[in-house]
């Protein structure tokens, strides 16, 4: 009887890391909202890392984290790095491109508490008096994330911090 249990257990162990190897070698994530607000207004949060506390949703997970910018006050070149506990972890981001009031490419880099390197981008298209935002998150999917997205949605994990910094960003840039 526990002979097999022991092979049940090895063989749905077995199956699961086969389903996972199958698994997309590419994720990603995008939301998207409308502000009421001028597409330069949007732009002005999205391009400078110093703007990211009033809008960003990871920035109030932890009071003592510990940032640093270097570079250009805003635009291509401007690097933010960032440490601080268990829930935001460790990590960099710059500003690859920046098209005024119409794109931002964002090289992110996570040192902890997992090591993985993306690109977000965010897209500005104004609709008369309101502008439309597009946030995207793309990268590889090593296969411990390809692991994890069998018992987790990279899509929901991400996606809800997605919405809550568009809605934060849509509240500052209303104002």
């Amino acid at each position: 009887m526990l002979k097999n249990i022991a092979i049940a257990v090895v063989l749905v162990i077995a199956g699961i890391l086969v389903f996972a190897s199958t698994r997309p070698d590419t994720f990603s994530v995008q939301r998207t909202t409308t502000i009421h607000a001028p597409a330069d207004k949007v732009f002005a949060l999205v391009n400078d890392f110093h703007r990211w506390g009033e809008w960003s949703p990871w920035e109030k997970l932890d009071p003592e984290m510990k940032r640093t910018f270097t570079g250009p006050a805003a635009g291509p070149g401007t690097v933010y790095e960032w440490t601080g506990n268990s829930k935001v972890g460790a990590g960099r981001m710059e500003i690859l491109k920046a098209a005024p009031a119409s794109k931002v490419d964002i090289k992110l880099d996570f040192i902890k508490p997992f090591e993985g390197h993306n690109i977000a981008e965010f897209t500005l298209t104004p609709q008369g008096e309101n502008t439309e935002v597009l946030w995207v998150m793309h990268g590889p999917a090593p296969f411990i994330t390809k692991l994890m997205g069998v018992f987790v949605s990279m899509d929901s994990m991400i996606g809800k911090d997605f919405e809550a910094g568009l809605a934060n960003m849509k509240g500052v840039a209303e104002k």
